[in-house]
């Protein structure tokens, strides 16, 4: 089906019309416009949207399945409708701009129900099921500019030289047809640049809207991923509303070896392919995947029967090839290119069109610098502010301030390096691929795990690396349903809440069983499987005791294998808890009294030889009841006398000497 907009001239002779009789006179139309569309057969409805009767300027929309149309077809319903109209501009518009233009010949009394008329098209399952239940859709209606010639040349400047030209050529050496006669081959796009893959669509269209081909310039695109892919009944009704025209189906993510992640299920496929089939003569369709989807491809092509299936691949260029695209990049620019330039060509390296023009766009910004415009040689580019920039965010600043945590700051200085060289480097062949970022924190009780991974979301938070930056502390009873069946949807739902989060799982190891084939095997096999598929924006934290760490990590071989980072969490030493106590004191607003130093370290060093130290916690719980027994000496001096001074700081008398409560060691054998 095809959507129209037209406007026109219109010719009145006639003084001009009061309100009433413009509302009775758009009555009237709106008789003939049903008139029309039954006479029809119900293939062409046509409809007024505004008449301007001041500037004699009138608005109709059209949603036909007549092929070819034109300026003709409204004449014929003008007339029909008793409106004299002059010249008339026609131009094809999207569904979504029709149902929005019926919408305001309804408002304007042109038609009586512009629902019914979405009903009477078979309009409604598309335009209301992809609107309200399918995200992953648009529409665009093509601009058919270029000859063949300039075609050609834009097909050169995408590097798909082997295979788009090819095409064009086989394409306009057909023989032009007047009417729809069917399509001989549909076509298999493979590029992983997203620009390029819309100008690859525009120009493999444009040629193909010129030789008639296709009738529509409106082309539909459906993306397929894992999440969100569409109901059997909206892809029927898409192939149905897009006869004479194009549909495009895209794979949205990425294939990786190891996942489907991202990826839609063969189901799906299938589903398409059959749509596909049944409408291989109405209906052009250009599958869209990356080059390396190879898993996808086979799925495709299993399922496609004996369709014709012409591959458009985006090439990539290595050494003389990739030096020939920068000098003829250099020559539209009206420049030579140079030593400098052909220097970042690395032998033996491929590189797609949009690589090579990143490369390009560096080295002639630097000529301009220094050749041309030369009173900007010292100024420093965006890419060097960017790279001299520090982390953002007050929780970067206070997990500086916290002491000890040596590895811990590493891990998390690291992961933000990487993130910033992603941004500075992928021209030059850095990754651009997300890594997992999940983490494994192993180290005593006190020793600062959680409030590392709470500091650690906000950061990935302020610094753009997570969407949301939340904490979600989890144990066993969260994630282990109490009956057969509840465990792995339990720990989806899980994974779901902390979607732009971190994911922190305190005591991971109380998820193994004595047993195998337990509930908690079941959680950490689907704790596997959900880290794997949430990789994009998620971290998910395992803590624990070290040793018991090691058992929970045995448990699943691919666990071990997911988790990116193992982060010791040392205990503290005596200097370092003094130097917690300090902290805490500073952040209270208060200091340490002389000699406060001195009553301390002993007692942190006779407190590391216990065996339930509790390392930061046992220097909080040392600050919290000195500040409470300050409280009391306070409250006991001339309460008239006691100075600002007395009130911030904090006397060595203040401090406790702990009671060590001596444990008797447990006597085996038999008492005597």
């Amino acid at each position: 089906m095809l959507f129209y907009k037209a406007n026109a001239e219109l010719i009145e002779n006639d003084v001009k019309l009061k309100k009433e009789e413009q509302v009775e006179r758009a009555y009237g139309i709106q008789v003939k416009v049903e008139n029309f569309f039954v006479e029809q057969e119900m293939s062409c409805h046509i409809t007024v949207t505004t008449i301007n009767y001041r500037k004699k300027k009138v608005e109709l929309c059209i949603a036909t399945r007549k092929t070819p149309f034109s300026a003709d077809n409204v004449y014929e319903f003008a007339k029909f409708a008793e409106l004299e109209l002059g010249h008339i501009e026609l131009r094809e518009i999207t569904l979504d701009t029709y149902i929005s233009l019926i919408k305001i010949a309804g408002q304007n009394d042109f038609l009586s129900n512009y629902f019914e008329t979405i009903m009477s098209l078979n309009l409604y399952d598309l335009h209301d099921g992809y609107s309200r239940n399918y995200t992953n859709y648009q529409e665009t209606v093509l601009i058919d500019k270029g000859s063949k010639k300039s075609l050609m040349e834009k097909a050169k400047g995408l590097l798909c030289t082997d295979s788009l030209t090819m095409e064009l050529e086989r394409i306009y050496q057909g023989t032009t047809q007047t009417k729809a006669v069917g399509h001989p081959v549909h076509y298999l796009l493979q590029s992983d640049e997203i620009d390029a893959r819309k100008q690859i669509l525009k120009i493999l269209l444009t040629s193909l809207y010129q030789n008639n081909r296709i009738k529509s310039r409106r082309y539909s695109e459906i993306s397929l991923d894992e999440d969100s892919s569409p109901r059997p009944d909206l892809v029927k009704a898409l192939y149905e509303t897009s006869v004479g025209g194009t549909i495009v189906i895209s794979i949205a993510g990425e294939e990786r070896e190891d996942s489907e992640h991202a990826l839609p299920g063969a189901g799906v496929i299938a589903m398409v392919c059959k749509m596909m089939q049944a409408n291989r003569n109405k209906v052009l369709t250009i599958f869209c995947i990356q080059r390396k989807s190879e898993k996808v491809k086979t799925l495709f092509m299993e399922n496609l029967g004996s369709v014709t299936i012409v591959p458009i691949i985006q090439e990539t260029a290595f050494d003389e090839k990739a030096k020939d695209y920068l000098k003829m990049l250099a020559r539209e620019h009206g420049a030579t290119a140079d030593r400098a330039l052909y220097k970042a060509i690395a032998t033996g390296k491929g590189y797609s069109a949009g690589d090579l023009k990143i490369i390009f766009n560096e080295w002639y910004d630097k000529r301009l610098k220094s050749k041309i415009y030369t009173q900007y040689a010292n100024v420093e580019s965006v890419s060097k502010q960017f790279a001299a920039r520090k982390p953002k965010g007050l929780a970067i600043d206070e997990l500086e301030q916290m002491i000890g945590l040596t590895e811990a700051k590493k891990v998390i200085h690291q992961a933000l390096n990487f993130y910033k060289a992603q941004k500075l480097f992928t021209s030059k062949g850095f990754t651009n691929d997300r890594p997992a970022m999940h983490m494994v924190f192993t180290g005593n009780p006190g020793t600062a795990k959680t409030t590392v991974a709470r500091l650690f979301a906000q950061i990935m938070k302020d610094n753009n690396l997570l969407s949301i930056g939340g904490l979600y502390e989890l144990g066993r009873a969260d994630l282990v349903g109490k009956y057969v069946g509840w465990t792995a949807p339990l720990v989806k739902q899980k994974f779901k809440d902390a979607q732009g989060s971190v994911l922190f799982i305190d005591e991971a190891y109380s998820l193994v069983d004595d047993k195998d084939g337990l509930y908690g095997d079941e959680a950490i096999n689907t704790i596997v499987q959900e880290m794997e598929n949430n990789r994009e924006d998620m971290v998910v934290i395992f803590a624990g005791y070290p040793d018991k760490m090691e058992k929970f990590l045995q448990k699943n071989p691919g666990l071990r294998s997911r988790i990116a980072f193992h982060v010791p969490f040392a205990d503290y030493n005596a200097d370092e808890l003094y130097q917690i106590t300090e902290l805490m004191v500073s952040n209270k607003k208060l200091k340490l009294g002389d000699g406060v130093r001195e009553k301390l370290t002993p007692i942190y060093e006779s407190a590391l030889k216990s065996e339930d130290f509790g390392n930061g916690r046992y220097a909080r719980n040392m600050f919290e009841k000195a500040v409470m027994k300050q409280a009391s000496r306070l409250v006991e001096m001339d309460v008239d006398n006691v100075s600002h001074s007395d009130i911030e700081v904090i006397l060595p008398d203040d401090f406790d000497n702990p009671v060590v409560m001596m444990q008797p060691k447990k006597k085996f054998g038999f008492a005597v």
